[in-house]
């Protein structure tokens, strides 16, 4: 059996990790060379790093300070934002990054994933969704950071993005995004159970009992969280014990 794995997040604006709710109200969280560096230290599975204004503000993603983080930690390290070419993910990977996060730009031209994939494997490639529950019951993809609703409902861009070479799934529910009242366990455990590859959870968790409830309920295979971590509300190698109680299978500090 794999290892459940726990995955804090920096993410980024204007070289700084910052931390809203529901997309919104930022505010700051500290320096992202300084909180990867602690992460790894105290037994984080991976990090990853969103430059969240990246794709609105028409840049590329912030490459010297990923840079920087990679060389403070010894964990794998995924990065996202801005990112819509195979030179932008060359680029990204000299910088010390292992895996890459597409969003929009997959989205809005999905053979992008498929040319990753066939540029650097599957395993390279991961696809981030930021979700959002409408009032018909569905969950539909939003784009631009949250910004841009699409018709398009999170399952079927899922699993057409697997089918073209997306090794891992990053699913964000924006509704759940900074409450700390929970991660998405509905939309999560369908992703989780009819998907081929990973899903790592992302938006709600608040409580130690929640990350149990994720990987038990949900069937994600990480969980990431932002907040707690930041704001020293949970620590990791805390977390991590108390998971090892609670009998799931999670990698020892």
């Amino acid at each position: 059996m794999l290892c459940k794995r726990i995955v804090p997040c920096l993410d980024i604006k204007d070289g700084r990790t910052v931390k809203g709710t529901n997309f919104v109200d930022l505010r700051d969280a500290g320096d992202p060379v300084e909180l990867g560096a602690l992460y790894a230290r105290e037994g984080a599975d991976e990090l990853v790093f969103l430059d969240i204004t990246a794709t609105v503000e028409k840049r590329k993603t912030l490459r010297e300070l990923v840079n920087r983080i990679s060389h403070n930690i010894n964990i794998p390290f995924t990065v996202g934002g801005g990112i819509s070419s195979v030179e932008d993910v060359y680029a990204l990977l000299q910088n010390g990054a292992d895996k890459i996060s597409v969003n929009t730009a997959a989205f809005k031209n999905p053979g992008l994933v498929n040319e990753l994939a066939k540029e650097f494997g599957s395993q390279c490639v991961v696809l981030a969704i930021d979700t959002k529950k409408e009032e018909d019951g569905e969950w539909y993809v939003y784009l631009n950071g949250g910004r841009v609703k699409t018709d398009t409902k999170c399952t079927d861009w899922a699993k057409q993005a697997v089918d073209l070479g997306a090794g891992e799934i990053l699913l964000t529910s924006m509704n759940h995004d900074g409450t700390k009242a929970g991660f998405a366990i509905d939309i999560t455990r369908e992703l989780a159970t009819t998907l081929p590859v990973p899903v790592i959870a992302s938006g709600g968790g608040g409580t130690m009992e929640h990350f149990v409830d994720v990987f038990n309920n949900a069937k994600a295979d990480a969980a990431l969280a932002a907040s707690i971590f930041h704001f020293k509300e949970i620590g990791i190698p805390e977390l991590k014990g108390y998971l090892q109680e609670k009998k799931i299978h999670i990698r020892p500090i």
